[in-house]
């Protein structure tokens, strides 16, 4: 049963971060962090920084450096075009999986 509870926090990943960076501006490890706090779920390094590499490169994020301590770390912001992905996504979802999910939680 575990396991398929995995695999659905799995399809969730790279909505919630998307939402998470449409919150506040974070870096990788701040999201990872996040993501156990809401899920319970550890979310994989090889997961969240190749997603935002991608966020980055088709204009959907900006990144900036910030230093903490002695690490230099890059910080992601979403542009208005990410801002827009994450609004046709909740769109998405509230059409297609909204009435899907109503149905699941409904008692018979």
């Amino acid at each position: 049963m575990v396991n398929v509870i995995d695999a659905f926090i799995r399809g969730l990943e790279k909505p919630i971060i998307l939402w998470l960076l449409s919150l506040k501006p974070r870096y990788g490890s701040e999201l990872i962090k996040e993501f156990k706090s809401l899920t319970g779920r550890k979310l994989k390094p090889g997961i969240v920084y190749p997603f935002l590499q991608w966020l980055e490169r088709d204009g959907f994020a900006v990144s900036r450096q910030i230093m903490k301590g002695k690490r230099r770390l890059k910080c992601y912001s979403l542009t208005e075009k990410g801002q827009e992905l994450l609004k046709n996504l909740r769109a998405k979802f509230r059409v297609s999986v909204g009435g899907v999910i109503k149905e699941f939680i409904r008692k018979r």
